[in-house]
């Protein structure tokens, strides 16, 4: 993936001010996903996946930690605070001006449709998010395994989401931790196996090249 050219500070605001300003209902990261990944390049899927799920595992609202950890990236403690202001703000001073408004037009059923079709939407781009970073964590039947405790758990069974949550999260960071472990073991022994490789070939090149040498060496001593 190639990415573009390191953004600035005021296209870190305007960026993250077109999100807050354009997402309602919800959805936040799915359009974030779309929009700092798939559009402008400014970060790689892995990157992006990796920053929602500290995001998801901070306190606070997930969408302004996501966007503080994005803007960090980008540009260090100014671009996640640019970030945070660019989620914040705009989306604030809208939602004061629409909440002032909102109460003349509260007792018309056409403004109840209009919100259940962006809620809708908003539902929508949360499930094509969740999906996509359900793919890319389902790297072995382990994390498959929790997924679907977790899922179970939560949606069917009903369970506290604390509960679940401080259950799964543990063993699922264990299991990641111990798998990442194995693969970096894997890696040292295969460059362990290539420079034993490499010598043995270079020690048997060098016998070859000595082995004439010591042949014609020999015939010298039996012509003389």
């Amino acid at each position: 993936m190639e990415f573009g050219a390191p953004p600035t500070l005021g296209q870190i605001f305007a960026a993250f001010s077109k999100i807050s300003l354009t997402s309602f209902g919800g959805g936040l990261s799915g359009w974030m996903l779309r929009e700092f990944v798939q559009r402008r390049r400014w970060l790689s899927e892995d990157q992006f996946l990796s920053g929602l799920s500290l995001a998801q595992a901070f306190p606070g609202v997930n969408v302004v930690n996501l966007a503080i950890w994005i803007g960090y990236q980008l540009r260090g403690s100014r671009g996640a605070l640019v970030g945070a202001l660019g989620m914040v703000v705009p989306a604030m001073l809208v939602a004061i001006v629409v909440a002032a408004a909102f109460g003349e037009i509260a007792h018309a059923p056409m403004a109840h449709r209009v919100l259940a079709g962006v809620a809708a939407a908003a539902v929508g781009l949360s499930l094509q998010m969740g999906i996509r970073a359900a793919y890319r964590a389902a790297v072995g039947a382990a994390p498959i395994v929790i997924m679907v405790i977790t899922f179970g758990g939560i949606f069917l069974a009903q369970w506290p989401l604390l509960w679940v949550v401080g259950a799964m999260a543990p063993l699922s960071i264990l299991l990641a931790w111990l798998r990442l472990r194995r693969e970096a073991q894997a890696s040292a022994q295969a460059r362990v196996d290539s420079g034993a490789g490499v010598g043995a070939a270079g020690a048997a090149g060098a016998a070859g090249a000595t082995a004439p040498a010591d042949a014609a060496d020999v015939e010298a001593e039996t012509r003389l």
